[in-house]
C-alpha cells in the first residue's frame, strides 16, 4: 500500500517568551525606531510574516533565528536562560534626550537570519504514519539545527506608493529561508502565511496573494493596534517618557533655573511653545500591563483609541491633520523627498522667522494671560503681509512651523480626549514621530501643560509598528473566525 506524502502541520498556538527581550543596536538614526527584539529564551518556531499598509508607509515584522545572537551591547547580559532581575526605571545621561542611534547610517535592507518553516517542526508520526529510520534522523537533524533558543524579531518598513519594493523584500526573505532550511520553495511558501493589516490590506490583497503565492489573512487594523501596545509594552525599555529631572540645556546655559523650567515669575508653566523645556528620558526597564489608556495613533492621519481596563477599545476621536499633513504640506514648500529628510530640515530651522509670535504683537510678554513672547501667535503668520512682495522662506525654517503647527494640535487633541474620558496614561504611537526630539518634546510638554502636570505622555521605540507587531501576535494565539 503506497503512502500518502506526509502533509505539512497547521499553525498552532504557541507564546513569545519575552524573558530576558532586549531591544538591539540599529545601524542608523533612520532605523531608531525599528530596531530588533532579541528574545534569548524563545524556542518555538514562527513563520508568518506581519504587513501594515498604511498611507503613506507599509511594516513589516517577521521572525528569524540564527545560529549566534545578534551582536549587540545588551548581548552579554541575555546570554544566561534565567529570568531578568527586577530593576527600576532609570534616567539616561543628559546627553541622551532622546532614544536614538549613533551607529554608521546604512540605507540597505536588512535580511537578520531566515523564517523557519513549519516542516521542520512536525512530529515522528505525520498523518497516522511512522517515518522510516533515515526520514527520521534527516528530520531530527534538521530540526536539532533549528530548535537553539534565542531569535530576533525584525522590523522593515517601505512607502507605500513604492509597494512593489515591499513585495520584493517578503519574496526574497521567503526565497532565503527555503535555501538557509534546505527545503523546497513550494514548502517554504505552505509554512508561509502573510498577517496583514491596515488599509493596504485590502488593497494590496490580489497582489500579495499572486505574487508571494502564499496564504494571506486580513485583520482588523484597530484591533491589531491595541494587541501590539499591548505586547510591546511588556518589552523592556520599549516605553520611555521625559521625567521630571531637568537637563540642563547646552544651548542656553545661562538661563535661570525658572527659565530653564518653563516656569512664569508666579511659579505657573507657560503655554507650549517653540524650543520647550528639556527633561531627561526615563525608560520603563521592568515593564507591566499599563491600562487603561488613551493610545494616539499617528499616521497618515491621527486616531485617538480609548482602551479599558480589560483590553476593549473604542476609537473615540481623530483627525485628518495628522503626519501625511507634514509630509504633504513639506513636499510642496521644500526639496525634501523622505520623511527623514524633512524632519533633518526642521532640526536646522527656527520656526521665529515663519510664525507670528507673541512678541511680535505685544512687544513683549502678556504675563497676565500667561503667555511669553516667544510664544506662537499664529502658524505661518508672517509669510502674508498685506501690500509688501512675496517674500522667500527657508525650508529648514518652513519644515520647523510646520512640525510644530501639527504637533501643538495632536497635543491638545490627545490631552482634550484624555481629560474627558479621565485617563492618566497617553501612548503616542506611529510612524509621524521617528524618535525625533522636536515632535516628542512638543507632545511631551503639551500634555504637562495642559493637565497641570496630572497626566503623562508615554512613547514607544517601536511607535511605528505597532499594528504589525499585533496582526503577527494574533496569528501566535487562537485563529479568529
Amino acid at each position: 500500500m503506497k503512502m500518502p506524502a506526509p502533509s505539512l502541520p497547521t499553525a498552532k498556538v504557541i507564546q513569545v517568551d519575552t524573558r530576558g527581550a532586549v531591544i538591539l543596536e540599529e545601524e542608523s538614526p533612520e532605523t531608531r525606531d525599528s530596531r530588533g527584539i532579541y528574545f534569548p529564551n524563545h524556542i518555538e518556531p514562527v513563520s508568518h510574516i506581519a504587513v501594515d499598509v498604511g498611507g503613506s508607509l507599509a511594516k513589516v515584522v517577521y521572525f528569524t533565528r540564527s545560529p549566534e545572537p545578534p551582536s549587540s551591547p545588551s548581548v552579554a547580559a541575555i546570554r544566561s536562560s534565567s529570568p531578568p532581575e527586577p530593576s527600576t526605571p532609570r534616567s539616561n545621561s543628559p546627553s541622551a534626550e532622546f532614544p536614538t542611534s549613533s551607529s554608521p547610517s546604512s540605507s540597505n535592507i536588512r535580511y537578520n537570519g531566515a523564517l523557519t518553516p513549519l516542516v521542520l517542526d512536525s512530529q515522528n508520526h505525520v498523518d497516522g504514519f511512522t517515518l522510516n529510520s533515515e526520514m527520521l534522523r534527516s528530520t531530527m537533524l534538521r530540526r536539532t539545527s533549528q530548535h537553539f533558543p534565542g531569535g530576533s524579531l525584525n522590523f522593515e518598513r517601505f512607502e507605500t506608493d513604492n509597494i512593489h519594493q515591499c513585495v520584493e523584500f517578503i519574496q526574497s526573505l521567503i526565497e532565503r529561508s527555503a535555501k538557509v532550511n534546505e527545503v523546497s520553495i513550494e514548502d517554504m511558501r505552505k509554512s508561509v502565511k502573510i498577517m496583514a493589516t491596515g488599509g493596504g490590506a485590502h488593497k494590496f490583497y490580489e497582489l500579495f496573494k499572486d505574487t508571494l503565492c502564499v496564504e494571506v489573512r486580513r485583520e482588523d487594523e484597530m484591533e491589531c493596534l491595541i494587541e501590539g501596545l499591548k505586547f510591546i509594552t511588556l518589552i523592556p525599555d520599549e516605553a520611555y517618557y521625559f521625567s521630571d529631572e531637568l537637563i540642563q540645556s547646552v544651548s542656553h546655559p545661562t538661563l535661570s533655573p525658572s527659565d530653564q523650567l518653563g516656569l512664569l515669575p508666579d511659579g505657573v508653566l507657560e503655554r507650549p511653545g517653540p524650543n520647550p523645556p528639556k527633561f531627561a528620558v526615563t525608560f520603563e526597564s521592568n515593564p507591566t500591563p499599563q491600562l487603561p489608556c488613551l493610545l494616539v495613533n499617528i499616521g497618515s492621519g491621527v486616531s485617538l483609541i480609548k482602551v479599558d481596563e480589560d483590553g476593549r477599545f473604542e476609537r473615540v476621536s481623530g483627525t485628518s491633520l495628522g503626519g501625511g499633513t507634514l509630509w504633504g504640506l513639506l513636499s510642496l514648500l521644500t526639496p525634501a523627498t523622505t520623511f527623514d529628510e524633512m524632519l533633518n530640515l526642521s532640526e536646522q530651522g527656527d520656526n521665529a522667522t515663519v510664525d507670528m509670535l507673541v512678541g511680535d504683537i505685544y512687544g513683549q510678554d502678556y504675563s497676565k494671560l500667561g503667555l511669553k513672547s516667544t510664544m506662537i501667535a499664529s502658524s505661518f503668520g508672517k509669510v502674508f503681509k498685506k501690500g509688501k512682495g512675496k517674500r522667500t522662506f527657508s525650508p529648514e525654517d518652513i519644515s520647523k512651523s510646520l512640525l510644530y503647527a501639527v504637533s501643538n494640535n495632536i497635543g491638545q487633541i490627545a490631552y482634550m480626549n484624555a481629560e474627558k474620558y479621565n485617563l492618566e496614561r497617553i501612548y503616542f504611537g506611529g510612524c509621524f514621530i521617528r524618535g525625533h526630539a522636536a515632535t516628542i518634546t512638543t507632545l511631551s510638554y503639551a500634555i504637562r501643560f495642559w493637565s497641570k502636570g496630572t497626566k503623562r505622555a508615554l512613547f514607544l521605540r517601536h511607535e511605528g509598528f505597532l499594528g504589525s507587531i499585533g496582526a503577527w501576535i494574533k496569528n501566535i494565539g487562537p485563529e479568529s473566525p
